[in-house]
């Protein structure tokens, strides 16, 4: 009788143990929040790039700033934008990853601020699907969603948390409409 309780027992506790530990996996992941909001400064002229349909920011406007983006899954979901990476560009500065210009020929992409991950993205390919294609993109640069309106950002608003800027050979490859440029809803992963 003393063998059968203890082996109930430890059948028990294996029990417990296991239905604890699919429901730490089964916890859905924390939410990204805005960090922080930064007010809008008028650009000095010809300062801000509206090239690719860029905003410039609005003086005393609120933006919203984050310093993370959602998770990162095999299909993670996110907003393609249009971006410039050549000098000159509506992109402002050279790219974060290595401090060159691009072509716009290439298809390289920036990734909001959480994506980026303090540089740990530079030059890994990613899979973007969208318009019943998909392309593989190298990362390049960082889509601050952190800060913005200021010289450094070309005096455009920060990125929104769930930004995938990329350049036009992106675009072309997605098979987009050179028209509907500018704004669509994608699925990453890592390549």
């Amino acid at each position: 009788m003393g063998r059968f309780k203890l082996a109930f027992s430890i059948f028990m506790l294996f029990i417990l143990l296991v239905t604890y530990t699919l429901e730490i996996g089964a916890r859905p992941p924390k939410p990204c929040k805005p960090s922080g909001k930064i007010r809008g400064k008028k650009p000095p002229p010809n300062k801000c790039n509206t090239q690719n349909d860029s905003e410039c920011c609005v003086e005393g406007k609120l933006y919203t700033t984050f310093n993370c983006s959602p998770p990162v899954t095999g299909h993670t979901k996110g907003f393609l934008t249009l971006n410039s990476f050549e000098k000159g560009g509506d992109g402002g500065g050279p790219s974060e990853c290595d401090k060159r210009y691009h072509s716009d020929d290439i298809p390289i992409i920036a990734l909001s601020t959480g994506w980026f991950n303090k540089k740990g993205m530079c030059f890994h390919n990613i899979t973007i699907k969208g318009n019943g294609r998909s392309v593989v993109a190298m990362v390049v640069d960082e889509c601050d969603s952190t800060m913005g309106c200021d010289d450094t950002h070309d005096y455009q608003p920060p990125c929104d948390n769930n930004i995938v800027d990329a350049s036009k050979a992106v675009w072309k490859a997605l098979g987009v409409p050179e028209d509907d440029w500018g704004g669509l809803d994608i699925t990453w992963s890592d390549a």
